[in-house]
């Protein structure tokens, strides 16, 4: 990737120190005070150039003086995820975007989210660095099967160009879409035989397979080659998995990840410890990534929250609310601080060696007829 710089060095200083910074989870807590000064000239980077952000900060009657610990960061206006379903807003001239993502499939309301070249460019080096210290880069040829939306011409989904951007850390053999795309008149249409039928000749030419997208797809794929009796495929053990985007409108299908990823083992043959999820929005696109105990660390480019479903109080560590998702990374739209609909609870007693704390999605709360990109997909399946 070519250098990548924030659009003002001087004022946005704190943020590419923090944001540039390729060690994940190292000296998370010694990096406090510049997370909170990186905040504050987010903060003022938005305030004078979106209208409706001085508004938010003048109406709050915040003062970035008054931020002078970890703690205050409580203190700073958040914005409700769904805001971004019926507003645009930028922070950035028109000249200046670089993508224009959406969080939403065929239908229901869509986040709109406008990236300039540094915040894009920032998020996709965070997750290099996370998959550069799960040693994940490869250079060997790899196979995908891909859970998520074949690309269709000029599509905007945000979960069909992460997928395909994940592709970059193996070079690719072949690609199966999970979710082929049959024109505009029919849609994207789920294809588990295909996938059935991808794993079988991936098995046989022995090449490491990379598996990516929706969970709900995946199981339904596995649990389909049990129900016909299909003998188990032992893939190359340098198989990955990685699945994100929830099981949303699935939920009554869902297992636990024990469960799930204990059929994974059996069906695949692919190790454990291979085998993760990830967590993330197009509002908010620091990459969330399980550990080896399959929990969601947080990084050092962000801070989360837990918020009382009533109150919106911060809540300890241990206790249920809604998530709350903290980063100065984001210049392009002033989404810096993003009160999630799902509910979790954050901890800090991970076994792993990564020694930052770690969050536990429980659910969506409430129930809304705005569909996501897997609410979106989860339709497709309930037509299967």
């Amino acid at each position: 990737m070519t250098s990548i710089k924030v659009p003002d060095e001087k004022s946005l200083k704190s943020v590419s120190e923090l944001c540039l910074n390729e060690s994940p989870y190292k000296d998370y807590l010694k990096s406090d005070q510049l997370f909170l000064e990186a905040m504050k000239e987010n903060i003022s980077w938005h305030y004078n150039r979106s209208s409706f952000y001085k508004k938010l900060i003048d109406a709050e009657q915040l003062d970035i003086n008054d931020l002078k610990d970890i703690e205050d960061i409580s203190k700073i206006p958040y914005i409700i995820a769904n805001f971004f379903k019926y507003h645009e807003t930028k922070s950035v001239s028109e000249e200046d975007v670089y993508l224009h993502l959406t969080s939403s499939g065929t239908t229901g309301q869509k986040s709109q989210i406008f990236f300039d070249e540094w915040t894009i460019q920032s998020a996709q080096k965070m997750v290099d660095s996370i998959f550069k210290s799960y040693g994940w880069d490869s250079k060997e040829k790899t196979n995908y099967l891909l859970f998520t939306y074949e690309p269709e011409e000029g599509s905007k989904l945000g979960t069909a160009y992460t997928d395909n951007f994940l592709c970059k850390y193996a070079p690719i053999s072949k690609v199966k879409y999970g979710l082929r795309y049959l024109g505009k008149e029919e849609g994207h249409k789920f294809d588990v035989f295909g996938c059935i039928e991808a794993l079988k000749s991936y098995e046989a030419e022995g090449l490491p397979v990379r598996v990516f997208g929706f969970p709900a797809f995946f199981y339904f794929t596995l649990s389909k080659m049990k129900e016909l009796e299909i003998p188990p495929l032992k893939l190359n053990k340098e198989s990955l998995v990685f699945l994100g985007g929830g099981w949303k409108g699935n939920q009554d299908k869902a297992i636990s990840k024990k469960e799930f990823y204990a059929l994974c083992e059996e069906m695949l043959g692919i190790p454990n410890e291979r085998l993760r999820d990830g967590f993330g929005s197009v509002e908010h696109c620091i990459p969330y990534i399980e550990c080896e105990e399959h929990n969601f660390h947080i990084p050092i480019w962000s801070r989360v929250l837990i918020r009382d479903v009533e109150t919106l109080e911060v809540l300890s560590d241990g206790e249920v609310g809604y998530l709350n998702l903290i980063s100065p990374y984001i210049t392009s739209v002033p989404a810096n601080n993003i009160l999630m609909g799902d509910l979790a609870i954050k901890r800090n007693d991970c076994k792993c060696n990564l020694g930052t704390p770690w969050f536990e999605i429980l659910g969506r709360a409430g129930i809304s007829k705005n569909k996501s990109c897997a609410v979106a997909a989860s339709e497709l399946l309930s037509k299967v």
